[in-house]
């Protein structure tokens, strides 16, 4: 009912745009344009680069009014332009941000979008997040050059992060759609909206480039590129590049360590089809900040870190939990026993104590990610594009664990999850171009083996060897000594869609259509420790289907410069994969565990038999999207302002059911959330060279049913209550300068208080966080071609700040230690030259 009542909300105000305009315009003779997907316009293929050749004779002459793009924003030095900017501005906006910076950061200046990181590069993907309108990153579709690339979280099983996807420095631009997305973007995890990664392409002329960044605590960021130029007279050409980057924590010497290799290869395939090839290889070696708790900052400050590299420190630490009374920071340790038995100053007066920090804690992760795409003009009015791709992720996460004893005897030992995945798929579409249409259908099938685990290996007694690296390797004194759990999983997904742009007017365009979405997981756990889990952990299916997700976009250029924009989308997101103690407390029937009881009682069920449960109870998360805008666009201007309503259902959230006794990790059903909100955007421009931006974000979210989601300790109704960790309210400004051959440019960042607990008693403190930065091109000197200096200051007045929140979960009430802090103010300089 709800979905016939969307559709004919639309056909009213399809019908009115058209009653509405003053003047007869007759249909202009027109070649639609891409479909609203995200797709890149203005001729420009998904793969990030212009199709060769013009059309052929007969094909239509482009349209007057672009394809809608549910709100695509292009990422620009100078302004937010809908409809994809010019590539050479999108990538001067990236190239504002220190070089090595994970491209998710050049997004701040979107309205609506939110990012945070530990460190001031984002290197480290545990202490990095994004939220967009309300949404977080496991809700975003996101891609790079058409190859999906799903959840960005830490440690996930259904994607890749970004940033461990393809070097910033080859990134030529983003598109950003703040609607809910088009139907025919890739994404199992598509929920508040989509964003689209492109690599640039090689050069048409052999050459190269090289640049060298140097900054605070050690930072060292090196990139060289080659490209060969047109090798023959059809035009084939590629790239190979190269990136390092290094830099060590702000309060320990403990480094984040990345090495990525990036390859693509163009062929042109006649006058206006090409194929392309893309290939990136990534190993990224980072040690973790210390997790902080409200109580940790209040009683130790903020500079509480790490052992690493006093492993006496930490085996002190260890001692205490083994031979301690828990009441006092130091006792003496049994004869025979190594090492003393004592906590840091202050640690025995934080709810923690010896978990304040750990030895160490960090991960290290393998990439390989590979695509080739197929643009193809069938005929003049007949295309097929394809993309064709695959992904695997070997991924180790770790930490110093002082509560579990290594058998060599030491009092602490590594701590290892080992999360697995290979994926592999491909995407294929047609789209025909008639009269005033342009129809787009095509299929995505994406098959994923995944893998988690988790084992303990041994740490030397003190004095007997070195300690083991959180990066590894970890069985310098033997194989792991004992195993918590081990899962196995096949996940299958299909999605088809189907839409239409229809362009009734020369200021009008429609776009209308659906797609259906069918993932099925099956597997589970294969391997149990009794000792930690009662009875057989989570093994068996589950399915995700919805056989119609409707999606509609209104563009009415009612006047010159005037633009008014509707967009509504219903999207699901299937049931996310995690193990049991997966990270950052993911939501999945598959995590549910009952723990065994260490005073001999028998728990009411398994975890196996709380997974069949679910399986019957369970529903996958949907969402229904509205937004209106208006947008004013001129040389001098450009303002917009739109508003947004999304009505959520079956948000799952994890949390402990049962008795007090007995506890079970479990997931409810939040049942239905509300979620409004506002953005205002100006980007003036009064005299060329300077630009002034400045954008107002507000968001509303709050949970709509009664629901308890601490039935253990007593009744914590989440009705009414704001989602964790998201500001309500944002402002944004960047004021950019270009002077001859001098460009200076700064921006800020205001976010409100964010909740910190489920219940909302708890809360992180609003800031502040400013940028800087200036660029200086000296021109070609002989072979050196370009040579630019930049130099950037992050976080300019050294603000206290709190980046990501939730990395372990979040509290029902009160206090958790599940927040890091953010980078302190760092300075970075970089030389570049082409060649």
């Amino acid at each position: 009912m709800r979905q016939k009542m969307s559709w004919t909300l639309c056909a009213i105000l399809a019908s009115t745009a058209l009653a509405n305009i003053a003047r007869a315009d007759a249909p202009q003779d027109t070649q639609a344009r891409k479909a609203a997907s995200g797709t890149p316009q203005s001729g420009t293929p998904k793969s990030g680069t212009a199709k060769p050749g013009a059309s052929k004779p007969g094909a239509r002459k482009a349209a007057a009014t672009p394809a809608p793009q549910e709100e695509s924003v292009a990422v620009t030095a100078r302004r937010n332009i809908p409809h994809n900017a010019e590539n050479l501005v999108t990538r001067a906006m990236i190239e504002q941000q220190v070089a090595g910076t994970n491209i998710l950061k050049s997004l701040t200046q979107v309205p609506g979008v939110s990012f945070s990181s530990t460190d001031a590069l984002g290197l480290d993907t545990w202490g990095a997040n994004v939220y967009m309108r309300g949404y977080f990153m496991d809700q975003l579709g996101m891609s790079l050059d058409g190859i999906p690339l799903n959840d960005q979280t830490y440690g996930n099983l259904n994607g890749v992060n970004i940033a461990n996807t393809a070097i910033s420095d080859d990134i030529e631009r983003t598109n950003v759609s703040q609607g809910a997305g088009a139907v025919d973007i890739p994404s199992n995890t598509n929920l508040g909206g989509t964003m689209q990664f492109f690599t640039g392409d090689p050069k048409d002329k052999f050459g190269g480039k090289v640049s060298q960044g140097f900054g605070s605590y050690a930072m060292k960021h090196t990139y060289v590129r080659i490209d060969s130029g047109q090798l023959n007279p059809t035009g084939t050409k590629f790239f190979v590049s190269y990136a390092r980057n290094y830099e060590e924590k702000y309060d320990s010497p403990s480094p984040a360590f990345m090495q990525q290799v990036d390859a693509k290869l163009v062929q042109p395939l006649g006058p206006n089809s090409r194929m392309s090839a893309f290939f990136n290889w990534s190993d990224a070696e980072v040690w973790g900040y210390a997790d902080k708790s409200l109580d940790i900052l209040n009683t130790l400050g903020w500079r509480t870190e790490s052992f690493y590299p006093n492993y006496a420190g930490a085996y002190a630490a260890a001692n205490w939990v083994n031979y301690c009374d828990g009441t006092t920071p130091s006792c003496a340790t049994p004869p025979g026993v190594r090492g003393k038995a004592q906590l840091p100053a202050g640690w025995i007066n934080t709810n923690e104590q010896a978990g304040v920090a750990f030895y160490d804690a960090g991960q290290h992760t393998v990439n390989y990610v590979g695509g080739l795409n197929f643009d193809v003009a069938v005929t003049d009015r007949l295309r097929w594009t394809s993309t064709i791709y695959g992904h695997s992720d070997t991924e180790y996460d770790t930490y110093g664990d002082p509560y579990q004893p290594s058998a060599t005897g030491a009092p602490l030992s590594e701590q290892v999850w080992q999360p697995r995945q290979e994926r592999y798929g491909f995407q294929t579409a047609l789209e025909y171009h008639i009269a005033d249409h342009t129809i787009h259908s095509g299929v995505w099938f994406e098959n994923n083996n995944q893998a988690y685990s988790q084992f303990w290996y041994n740490e030397p007694l003190l004095g007997q060897g070195a300690p083991l690296k959180t990066v590894g390797p970890y069985t310098t004194y033997g194989p792991a000594f004992m195993q918590n759990y081990g899962f196995q999983w096949n996940t299958n997904t299909f999605q088809y869609h189907f839409m239409d742009t229809w362009r009734p007017l020369r200021t009008v365009a429609i776009n209308y259509g659906f797609k259906s979405m069918l993932q099925t997981t099956s597997g589970g756990a294969n391997y149990n420790n009794e000792a930690f889990n009662y009875g057989p952990l989570p093994n068996g299916s589950m399915t995700s289907s919805a056989a119609f997700l409707p999606h509609v976009n209104l563009d009415w250029r009612f006047l010159p410069h005037n633009e008014i924009y509707f967009d509504m989308a219903e999207n699901m997101r299937p049931y996310s994969i995690a193990g049991t103690g997966g990270a950052s407390g993911v939501a999945s029937p598959w995590a549910v565990s009952v723990p065994t009881p260490t005073d001999g009682s028998t728990p009411a069920q398994t975890s196996q038999q709380v997974f069949q449960q679910l399986q019957k109870t369970l529903r996958p998360e949907k969402d229904f999207t509205y937004l209106l805008g208006y947008r004013y666009s001129s040389r001098l201007a450009v303002i917009s302002l739109d508003g947004y309503r999304s009505d959520d259902y079956h948000r799952l959230i994890s949390a402990s059911v049962g008795d007090l006794n007995n506890p079970t990790s479990s997931v409810i059903d939040t049942q239905k959330a509300g979620m409004w909100g506002a953005d205002a955007t100006a980007t003036i421009t009064p005299y060329p060279g300077l630009s002034i931006y400045n954008s107002f974000s507000y968001n509303h979210f709050t949970y709509g049913a009664h629901v308890n989601v601490c039935p253990t300790e007593g009744n914590c109704d989440l009705y009414g209550k704001k989602m964790d960790a998201y500001p309500s309210f944002m402002y944004k400004t960047n004021v950019s300068y270009t002077w001859h051959r001098f460009t200076v440019h700064f921006d800020a960042n205001y976010y409100s208080s964010r909740p910190f607990s489920v219940m909302n008693d708890t809360h992180v403190a609003p800031y502040w966080l400013a940028n800087s930065g200036a660029r200086y091109r000296f021109g070609d000197y002989s072979v050196f071609k370009n040579v630019t200096l930049d130099f950037n200051v992050y976080n300019l007045f050294n603000s206290k700040y709190i980046a990501m929140m939730g990395e372990n979960g979040f509290p029902v009430t009160g206090d958790y230690q599940s927040m890091e802090r953010g980078a302190v103010r760092e300075f970075f300089g970089n030389v570049n030259t082409e060649f």
